[in-house]
């Protein structure tokens, strides 16, 4: 028996994450949470700054922080990899809830291409940027610019099997909903 992949897609701090860990606990069955900040952190302290690995670059835009990311050859096979992997989990027979940061159409193909014969849906995180740049700042462990620049990108060419608003609604509701819209049980607990 294979499991299901459930595919949170947002800019950074939209909150995929903690909705993530919230759907964990809503769904009756046990759904593992991969996320793409463990991936990213894989990758060689000396690929950061490295045009194989990541390069951000800031700057201002109309007097607002931003940043640019260049993803190398080494930053794009760890993301094929984590692909990969969410795909092996699943096989495995394990349900997993991504949040990832899709940047294109093509990762999203990726993920397809991997789960070819598995159950895959992808679910668009939305919040308004000014709540994305405060959330950012106010966590305080975030680049600054960095929901600037995502916000443009992240979903274009995407497509979705269901697509909510974060700037307020607490997880435990945006879980509930994704659980009621992509038909997985809950528990009443």
């Amino acid at each position: 028996m294979t499991g299901r992949v459930i595919v949170l897609n947002g800019v950074g701090s939209a909150g995929k994450t903690s909705a993530a860990k919230a759907f964990q606990r809503c769904a009756a069955e046990p759904w593992l949470h991969v996320s793409g900040d463990v991936f990213l952190n894989m990758i060689a302290p000396k690929m950061w700054g490295d045009p194989r690995g990541i390069i951000i670059r800031q700057f201002e835009e109309e007097g607002v922080p931003s940043v640019e990311i260049e993803m190398g050859v080494e930053l794009q096979r760890l993301m094929e990899g984590m692909r990969a992997s969410v795909a092996a989990l699943a096989k495995a027979g394990n349900n997993c809830v991504v949040d990832d940061v899709m940047l294109s159409a093509a990762d999203q193909e990726s993920y397809r291409a991997f789960a070819a014969d598995l159950t895959i849906q992808f679910v668009a995180i939305h919040a308004p940027l000014e709540v994305l740049e405060e959330r950012e700042r106010d966590r305080g462990d975030r680049l600054i610019g960095l929901s600037r620049w995502q916000f443009p990108r992240v979903h274009n060419g995407i497509q979705y099997d269901f697509e909510i608003d974060t700037s307020d609604t607490d997880p435990k509701a945006v879980a509930a909903a994704i659980a009621s819209a992509l038909h997985v049980p809950v528990t009443n607990r």
